[in-house]
């Protein structure tokens, strides 16, 4: 049953409502007397313009009673265009639990603006959404620290079976971009700080990750066995010293990717030891993976897969590495001065050990993989950051 069409007046102006409603029953998740619910493809359009622009917009969002998960999307409109053309913002967001979460979006728009969020997915499966709240632009943006996911969600991953390849794992330790039919991580992306080094010794307790999806394959401790190629750790062992816990998490298979030895023990760990080294006088960013099909391990010859076809070999790996000085609001402390290094090395056995000789772009490896890196700094920053070659000392 379609919801109808409509206008409401809140708070903060006149909202246009289409297959939504104000939703007000026990099962409408929301933090005061009512929320929107949108089911098919509703929306919830501004029918008024922001007078000061748009810095930072977060949203509330919960799936209603019982029902099956969503996706919604926000998309932004300029006055200045004076062509009532919308712009997405951001990724698409999986709304998957009954209790509101906070999805937050980078806009950097200045000028008259008004937002509309669109239901894109779940059929009549409802959604709720509450407490829209907009920072005017050139305010600084929430503080966010230590989040592994401070820089953005590369591939708009999320934590719905239903996208078994771009799955969202998040742990305490790293965030996972995890694509089950290859058995290894998209990405895997982490925060790194003198309060994640300590004393715990590395525990070497590989073991699959029983916290995947009732179904899905586990790749094993063993799965690599006799391969040519290492466990290749995304978040190195020694990132996660500060307790054994913490150690034993990068340990996971869901952390691990088939890599040459001489990758993963050559110029892979060398750039791993040199990220340490910025420590402890400035926090680093880091997030890295693997794409395309087919590396040459110590057994020789180019491998597709392993472990009867369930773990896929990739012919590159990359990482990017954003290195920023020690204080509060992690996002807001990068500029278009940050230093930000970022390497594309073949994975391969014969490769050459000097990680430096394999620098490239931020923009590089965007268009290698499809992602969207630090996609939570402002437009203008990332035009600067992402188009450079790190140039600075590699010891």
């Amino acid at each position: 049953m379609a919801y109808p069409a409509g206008t409401v007046s809140l708070t903060s102006g006149d909202w246009i409502l289409t297959d939504a409603v104000l939703g007000s029953a026990e099962a409408d998740r929301k933090n005061g007397a009512q929320a929107v619910r949108l089911q098919q493809n509703g929306t919830l359009s501004m029918a008024f313009f922001l007078p000061n622009g748009a810095n930072t917009v977060t949203v509330q969002h919960a799936i209603y009673g019982t029902d099956a998960s969503s996706s919604w999307e926000l998309w932004a409109q300029s006055e200045a265009c004076n062509c009532n053309k919308w712009t997405k913002v951001g990724n698409t967001v999986f709304t998957t639990t009954a209790t509101l979460q906070t999805a937050a979006f980078t806009v950097n728009i200045p000028g008259k603006v008004k937002f509309e969020i669109r239901k894109t997915s779940g059929g009549a499966a409802r959604l709720n959404l509450d407490d829209f709240a907009v920072t005017d632009y050139g305010v600084a943006q929430p503080s966010l620290d230590n989040d592994h996911l401070a820089l953005g969600n590369p591939s708009g991953a999320t934590a719905d079976p239903s996208y078994p390849n771009n799955y969202l794992l998040l742990k305490p330790q790293f965030a996972v971009g995890y694509n089950r039919d290859q058995g290894k991580p998209n990405w895997v992306s982490w925060h790194l700080d003198i309060s994640d080094r300590g004393s715990s010794d590395r525990q070497d307790d590989f073991r699959n990750d029983t916290s995947l999806p009732q179904g899905w394959y586990q790749v094993q401790s063993t799965s690599y066995s006799g391969s040519g190629f290492d466990r290749g750790h995304n978040c190195p062992s020694a990132d996660r010293t500060s307790s054994d816990e913490n150690n034993s998490a990068t340990f996971l298979m869901t952390n691990m990717m088939p890599q040459a030895p001489q990758n993963n023990q050559g110029p892979w760990a060398t750039l791993e030891g040199y990220a340490r080294t910025f420590l402890p006088n400035n926090e680093v960013y880091i997030v890295c993976g693997s794409y395309g099909v087919g590396g040459t391990g110590s057994n020789g010859g180019l491998t597709t897969t392993l472990d009867q076809g369930r773990l896929t070999v990739p012919n590159r790996t990359w990482k990017v590495i954003v290195v920023l000085p020690v204080g509060d609001n992690d996002v807001a402390r990068i500029t278009a001065a940050t230093r930000v290094i970022a390497v594309d090395m073949p994975n391969i056995n014969t490769l050459n050990q000097d990680w430096s000789t394999y620098r490239t772009t931020v923009d590089a490896i965007e268009a290698a993989t499809g992602y969207d890196l630090l996609s939570k700094l402002p437009i203008e920053v990332q035009t600067a950051i992402e188009s450079k070659v790190d140039a600075g000392p590699v010891l």
